[in-house]
């Protein structure tokens, strides 16, 4: 059964949000008044999804306007950069539902509000904010433990909300202070899983709160740093030419698919095109036969220190 109880008001991706549905991964603030830039509320969404939707698509997007339909959990609707409505189905799981909420819906949402969202982790390192992207399973997360390892504080997982300031340079705002990480990698930083809740539909995944080693103040990016999995045995890094980067700030932004469809093509264009003149782009490819999120970010730190390589990893 969903808890529905009082709105309770919480902060992330420097934006306040109220909700019908307790969102335990977020901060929980106190405000003045009722004003907040999202409310999350229940309502029955099944007539309506019946009118708009079209049969084996569980998307339909239009300008400030989109609707999906997860199998079993429920129907959610984002309106206007402002709004996230729920209709569970059945007895769905809050936890799921939240997984919802606070990646799709949320992604959709900063974009409606024109704050670009990148599919990746952030940490913070030296005063300024650096993006690990990469597709499913490339090891975006771990890598970001790995800095947190070192004393490195994470911004954002999942979800990177960027902006652009008077001057042009991207922005990373916090998002909230939880890691997703797989027990592999769990096992290999000596960290116990039954200490962390199981994320519902993949139970092999945990939700690690990392409230200690959250940076909570918004940070210049000043790299995306691209993981991938490579053949060799070795790991390789090479910077990314200024023409694909277009290509790969498109390929990893988050739900990409609703750009286009939402009437947002050539603000993310003019976007990506501003950030990329302001930022430095790496693709790192790394081995899949062995552990390798330590010595990458060993390999990082000495690309960010301008030091040279000794390929012996």
């Amino acid at each position: 059964m969903i808890d529905i109880k009082k709105k309770t008001v919480y902060e992330a991706y420097g934006l306040t949000i109220s909700s019908e549905i307790p969102l335990p991964e977020l901060l929980p603030i106190n405000v003045e008044d009722d004003k907040t830039d999202i409310v999350i509320e229940k309502a029955d969404l099944h007539t309506l999804w019946s009118e708009r939707s079209v049969p084996d698509d569980d998307f339909v997007i239009k300008k400030d306007w989109i609707m999906f339909h997860v199998s079993k959990t429920a129907i959610f609707l984002i309106q206007s950069g402002n709004r996230i409505v729920f209709s569970p189905i059945d007895a769905a799981q809050e936890d799921e539902i939240r997984l919802y909420l606070l990646g799709t819906c949320m992604g959709a949402i900063l974009m409606q509000r024109k704050i670009l969202p990148i599919h990746g982790s952030a940490v913070a390192i030296d005063g300024k904010a650096y993006a690990i992207v990469g597709d499913s399973g490339a090891g975006k997360s771990t890598l970001a433990s790995a800095f947190l390892k070192r004393g490195y504080k994470l911004m954002s997982d999942d979800v990177i909300p960027v902006t652009l300031n008077h001057e042009n340079i991207p922005i990373v705002t916090p998002s909230y202070p939880q890691q997703k990480l797989w027990l592999e990698s769990l096992n290999h930083f000596e960290m116990d899983s039954n200490n962390y809740q199981p994320l519902i539909v993949r139970e092999d995944k945990f939700a690690v709160p990392v409230q200690s080693q959250f940076f909570s103040e918004p940070l210049p990016l000043a790299g995306v740093f691209e993981l991938i999995k490579g053949e060799d045995s070795e790991i390789d890094i090479k910077p990314i030419q200024s023409l694909q980067r277009f290509y790969k700030l498109y390929h990893h932004t988050y739900r990409n698919f609703f750009i286009q469809k939402s009437g947002l093509m050539d603000w993310h264009f003019k976007t990506s095109a501003r950030m990329i003149k302001k930022i430095e782009f790496f693709q790192i490819s790394r081995p899949t036969n062995r552990f390798t999120a330590t010595d990458l970010s060993e390999i990082i730190l000495h690309v960010l220190k301008g030091e040279e390589m000794v390929h012996e990893y």
